[in-house]
């Protein structure tokens, strides 16, 4: 059917606007697509810029860090910040540990640098101590000589000659002993100390001997005096307050001697003082009172949960979680650094053991009291009061023996723990005699108080303990000594 001629023009007009639309729209189609594919080669310029600037920046920042473990004049620390969140506790810093080494390192390079200084220094001492002992000049020597020892205390030619210098000059000969011994600990084949300990051990073996006859003397003479007599119970019930004084005082506790009588006494607080100390003074006083209670008066052997049932009670007071329990954790006690704590089971049943061995029983008590007290302190079996522990199964033992509980004194403490530290290096034998004088001399502050009982016995005040009489105990004692069985208390 043919269309007019004003619908033609139409149907002509629309087809022809429609082809305009087609057009149209594909051009805004072309250039969206366009712009698409614009938007994405930015978008990927600009990932492919920030990985390129990350490498550029990780590359540089370690060129540099690299460059800056070089430079020795500057101290390059991290600034402490505040606990980071949770989730980012887990990062690993590398950077602290590329800073930190160098340091590490340069710091044992400054050890070894002030270690070779102060042995130079040391022989230059010694050399000095060796012309004023030739001149005569013996302080001045000796001072010398303390201070190469103190700069080089592992030095084998030093200790030898100061050795050298305390026989022929000073005559004594047991402290020479010790410090041959202690430069053999260190140089085994040493000729000048072999020879020099090879030529006094049989002199200070006599006088070990005689020193544990006067002991034992001392000893029977305290032994003779009735248990009821007023004297001895005065002397008693002081010395049991001394002994807790001195004994939680060598651990720090700063409470005087009548503070702890009265806390004893009267379980009352003293001010200013921290619950801590008040604590540990009844907490000794409640081991003391058990040990004479059950274990002085008990024959047999000496077990584990005896030394349990004693630290339960030392630290009761201040921690009773960890009282009577082995520790769990690793502990340091300044240079010594005691067994891990899985071995403590095993040391421990091997210290008992050697307890309860013929050989141990047959030793002098006054050794065994020792080396009891020097292999439970060296185990260190406990995160705390492994030292009043080891001084109470000490006095225990002596006790079982007729004598009296020794006192340490706080004043003496460096002397304790310097012969305790002598004694990880290998000799226990400037432990064991420190042992015996303490022991000596609180049988002659007995002895002084019970004077009518025996001839008069000058009271030995703190301060001149030891400065007189040197002494020595042998190692090997297999003498049986007849024991006194005698409990201790307050009477």
């Amino acid at each position: 059917m043919l269309l007019s001629r004003e619908k033609f023009c139409y149907a002509f007009y629309d087809e022809k606007l429609g082809y305009v639309r087609d057009r149209r729209t594909e051009k805004q189609n072309a250039n969206v697509a366009m712009s698409m594919t614009a938007n994405r080669l930015v978008v990927l310029f600009v990932f492919v810029s920030g990985i390129a600037v990350a490498v550029i920046g990780t590359l540089l920042s370690q060129y540099i860090r690299g460059f800056l473990k070089y430079l020795p004049d500057h101290d390059y620390r991290h600034v402490f910040i505040p606990l980071p969140t949770e989730g980012e506790l887990n990062v690993y810093d590398e950077g602290t540990l590329d800073l930190a080494l160098p340091r590490t390192e340069l710091r044992h390079q400054l050890e070894i640098e002030n270690s070779a200084t102060s042995t130079a220094e040391a022989l230059t001492s010694l050399y000095l101590a060796l012309e004023m002992k030739l001149s005569g000049k013996q302080k001045k020597a000796i001072k010398l000589f303390q201070h190469a020892v103190a700069l080089a205390p592992r030095h084998p030619d030093i200790l030898n000659h100061y050795g050298e210098f305390l026989e022929h000059t000073q005559n004594d000969v047991i402290k020479a002993n010790e410090y041959y011994v202690r430069a053999l600990s260190f140089q085994p084949n040493h000729e000048g100390a072999l020879i020099n300990s090879q030529r006094t051990a049989r002199v200070v073996e006599e006088l070990d001997r005689r020193m544990l006859r006067r002991i034992d003397e001392k000893r029977n003479t305290l032994s003779t005096i009735p248990d009821n007599n007023a004297a001895l119970i005065r002397a008693k019930k002081e010395a049991y307050f001394q002994h807790i004084y001195h004994t939680v005082g060598i651990e720090g506790n700063t409470m005087n001697l009548a503070q702890t009588r009265a806390i004893v006494e009267t379980r009352t607080a003293v001010a200013g003082k921290s619950i801590d100390e008040h604590n540990e003074i009844l907490g000794l006083d409640a081991a003391m009172k058990y040990i004479n209670a059950t274990l002085v008066n008990r024959m047999g052997s000496i077990s584990i949960k005896d030394i349990l049932e004693i630290h339960m009670r030392v630290l009761g007071h201040v921690d009773p979680v960890r009282g009577g329990q082995f520790r769990r954790t690793q502990v340091y006690v300044g240079g010594h650094v005691p067994p891990g704590p899985g071995d403590i089971h095993y040391l421990m049943e091997e210290f008992a053991l050697w307890l309860n061995s013929e050989r141990a029983i047959r030793m002098h008590p006054v050794r065994y009291a020792a080396l009891a007290h020097y292999k439970l302190v060296h185990i260190h079996p406990f995160s705390d009061g492994n030292g009043r522990t080891s001084r109470l199964l000490m006095n225990m033992i002596l006790m079982q023996a007729g004598y009296p509980p020794v006192i340490i004194h706080k004043q003496h403490r460096h002397t304790y723990y310097e012969n305790l530290q002598i004694a990880n290096t290998g000799d226990v034998r400037p432990f064991v005699r420190f042992i015996a004088e303490c022991t000596e001399q609180t049988l002659d502050l007995f002895l002084w108080a019970t004077s009518e009982f025996s001839r008069q016995v000058p009271a030995l005040s703190q301060d001149t303990l030891f400065t007189e009489r040197r002494d020595t105990i042998v190692l090997e004692d297999d003498m049986a000594t007849d024991s006194v069985t005698n409990a201790f208390d307050t009477g």
